[in-house]
């Protein structure tokens, strides 16, 4: 099942979309989590905090579900 992330600005970090979507409780955690869990977006492995993410991407993370962002 794919998950969407609606975002209001042209685009959002890895970091802040792990908040979003509620996998982590504060922004500070997305480091850890990073080098917890393996992260792909669009099918590449990722785990830059600062990764811009935009409408159309999708971000797959294994045990956790996969995720589309869309603007409104």
């Amino acid at each position: 099942m794919m998950n969407k992330i609606q975002i209001e600005t042209e685009y959002i970090t890895l970091g802040q979309f792990l908040k979003v979507a509620d996998l982590i409780q504060s922004g500070g955690m997305a480091k850890w989590f990073l080098g917890e869990y393996v992260v792909f977006v669009n099918g590449e492995q990722d785990q830059r905090r600062g990764r811009k993410l935009r409408a159309g991407d999708v971000i797959e993370i294994p045990d956790h579900g996969t995720f589309t962002i869309s603007n409104n």
